[in-house]
């Protein structure tokens, strides 16, 4: 029953979003606005409807109907209930179908709002909308349907078909294959719905941008009513890649954090242009520049997320994120091509209306220097986008998949990175408009003079790597310009409302929470900064074959082989865990317990280090193989990574910083307040005279 429902309610769903694409378009170029208003109700009934299809898949992976191809491929019987919830993006299919639920609940939730002013853009952001979901939908009814099951014909073939073929008997199998080991972390729980929030979100600044160009309104009017929306997708987007890099740091077992994988490459490409976008906009709205940029953002970021979700499932290149190889690529690849070409062509043909209002003025105004900004990203994305696709290059004309490996990254974008931090050390204090080398330096010394401290201090305590020391100078160098602007707000606030200090920091930012929200994202950033430097630049590792009572050192750590242990778990795992004791300068600091899972049910094993975390470093234990028990003699693989947590505690501050900058500011709501209290007084002199 669950099967027919969830597959019916997906088709419905599919003729919905049809409908609502073709009565938006009658009902804009006929003039005939309750056409409009049908497909904007189509577009709000897409999301019951999907909702209905994703229960339905819960139901079925809950109750273990393993007779279904989907169900049996990622739950077993020993899975938990949690881990049987999110196997819905466990796999090809149902990431698809959730996929499709959040793009269904995102345009809906734009449709919502009140449109009286910008009656001329709703059509076109439902049209746009809706291809989107058309598309994704289509790709689940023809080429990856969740609710198809196993047959067994007459001749005693097994076949996979949504409907009974004739004389066939449905198999229920006694159990299922279970999650892919991998995808059982916590990590890959929640960072998935991160990714496709994100996503998804970039879709509705793209979908008004696109409205703006059909329409061809000239103002900056598409830009604030999705300004919080691509905040938002940009903060999703961040939090996915932060939880993916934890994911690799803890289940991998490499010691590292980030491969530039191409399924990881393909999240990251996104939020280059996201980012570069967020900036950009700025200047449009303050300055009147830049309108074409934008435009070329907009649709760069979001033919990016069909490219990522592209690659993810399409089983092109090799990754440990992707799916398996899949039919549905050729269709994905058709879609990036029409969307972006169509989008190209609105672009070209409104290309003179988008003239800049204003002009730059100064080399070192904001402005100039957002955009120096911009073209670093799009430096790092040339990088990024070349070094994933060339595999795909070296196939077409050489017949061999030739990877690119991480040095070529960190050795391209390396002083692209480092020139995106001196900017973010600069720019604060910079001015709009005009800006001079004069008016730079005054406002710059003091957190140039405090940089050059650490820097000192750094050299003094032994550090030679010009590397590392450029990289750490330039992120003391952006921590402080930023303490710095947060210090000059609130003495210029205390001084004139004579409130306290922290009273007055807490209100300057809560007055302008779109810029301090900012200066927190970038000490986020930083921060964020200071683990990748420590990790990449300080990391040390060693390999040892031990046996109980032997021991290792690396940096000033040793790591003493107790025991290990190999037992079954009711979970259906078996476990070999080692124990291992830590000590530092004749100090013992506790116990290790690297160990090695092995899933019965898909037959995959996990490796799981054993982890000793501080704000200083990381000792970070993996075991590698071990011999019998009698023996028992194992293989350590043991790395310090310096500052690493840096990263960790960055991401954090990151989700509250974005935080700050997406939430309401309040100024509208107070300058209303204050109109209405004019008008009231002066109604009230009115009556007082008369």
């Amino acid at each position: 029953m669950l099967t027919n429902l969830g597959f019916g309610s997906l088709v419905i769903t599919f003729a919905l979003s049809l409908y609502g694409i073709f009565a938006a378009i009658y009902g804009e170029r006929k003039n005939l606005y309750r056409f409009v208003e049908s497909a904007r109700w189509a577009m709000l009934l897409t999301f019951p409807m999907i909702t209905l299809v994703t229960l339905c898949i819960i139901g079925l992976l809950v109750t273990q109907h393993y007779e279904v191809q989907y169900v049996y491929n990622v739950t077993s019987q020993s899975m938990p209930l949690y881990l049987k919830i999110t196997a819905l993006w466990g796999g090809q299919s149902g990431s698809l179908v959730f996929w499709a639920w959040l793009m269904s609940a995102f345009a809906s939730a734009v449709t919502l709002r009140k449109w009286n002013r910008d009656r001329d853009f709703l059509p076109w952001v439902i049209v746009v909308c809706l291809v989107t979901l058309a598309f994704f939908l289509s790709m689940i009814i023809l080429f990856e349907n969740p609710f198809q099951r196993f047959w067994s014909t007459s001749g005693g073939q097994q076949i996979v078909a949504m409907f009974q073929p004739a004389g066939s008997q449905l198999i229920i199998p006694a159990d299922g294959r279970g999650l892919n080991p991998l995808l059982r972390h916590p990590g890959m729980v929640i960072h998935p719905p991160m990714l496709y929030l994100g996503f998804v979100s970039f879709v509705i600044p793209f979908a008004f941008g696109i409205a703006a160009l059909i329409t061809g309104r000239k103002d900056d009017r598409w830009i604030r009513l999705t300004r919080r929306w691509t905040l938002v997708a940009w903060m999703f987007l961040s939090i996915g890649l932060v939880l993916g890099s934890r994911w690799a740091y803890d289940v991998l077992g490499w010691g590292g954090y980030w491969a530039w994988d191409p399924v990881e490459n393909a999240a990251f490409m996104p939020w280059l242009t996201g980012t570069a976008f967020l900036h950009s906009v700025m200047i449009q709205e303050k300055r009147g520049l830049f309108k074409r940029w934008n435009m070329i953002l907009v649709i760069l970021t979001y033919s990016l997320v069909i490219f990522g979700t592209f690659l993810t499932r399409s089983g092109v290149l090799s990754s440990v994120h992707a799916f398996a190889q899949s039919a549905i690529g050729p269709m994905f690849f058709a879609f990036i091509g029409i969307t972006f070409l169509v989008s190209l062509a609105l672009l070209i043909k409104r290309w003179n209306d988008l003239n800049s209002e204003g002009q730059m003025n100064s080399l070192l105004s904001r402005e100039s220097l957002f955009l120096v900004n911009n073209l670093l990203f799009m430096g790092v994305l040339a990088v990024v986008f070349w070094g994933t696709v060339f595999p795909l290059i070296s196939e077409l004309f050489t017949g061999q998949k030739v990877t690119v490996s991480a040095p070529f990254y960190e050795r391209s974008t390396g002083p692209l990175f480092a020139g995106l931090l001196l900017l973010m050390g600069i720019a604060p204090l910079s001015a709009w408009g005009h800006s001079t080398w004069k008016t730079l330096g005054k406002a710059m010394w003091k957190p140039g003079l405090l940089s050059l401290l650490v820097l000192i201090a750094m050299v003094i305590s032994g550090i030679r790597s010009f590397g590392a020391l450029l990289g750490l100078w330039l992120t003391s160098f952006v921590i402080f310009v930023t303490l710095y602007e947060f210090w000059r707000g609130m003495i210029a606030r205390h001084r004139r409302s004579g409130e306290n200090y922290f009273t007055a920091l807490i209100r300057l930012a809560a007055r302008n929470r779109r810029r301090y929200g900012g200066y927190v994202i970038h000490l986020s950033i930083v921060l964020m900064a200071i683990g990748i430097i420590g990790i990449e630049s300080f990391q040390t590792q060693t390999q040892a074959k031990l046996i109980p009572g032997e021991s290792l050192q690396l940096a000033g750590y040793t790591v003493t082989y107790e025991s290990l242990a190999e037992f079954d778990v009711q979970d259906g795992r078996n476990v070999a865990r080692a124990v291992l004791n830590v000590s530092k300068n004749g100090k013992n600091l506790g116990e290790l317990y690297p160990r090695r899972d092995y899933f019965y049910d898909s037959q995959q094993p996990m490796t799981i280090p054993g982890v000793r975390s501080t704000i200083e470093d990381d000792l970070y234990v993996i075991l590698v193989n071990w011999e019998e028990i009698s023996t028992n003699g194992a293989t350590f693989k043991v790395f310090h990574n310096p500052l690493v947590n840096w990263l960790w505690f960055g991401g954090i501050l990151l989700i509250f910083g974005s935080f700050i900058a997406a939430w309401p500011d309040p100024e509208k709501g107070l300058q209303l307040e204050s109109i209405t209290k004019s008008r009231q007084s002066a109604v009230s002199s009115s009556i007082s005279a008369d």
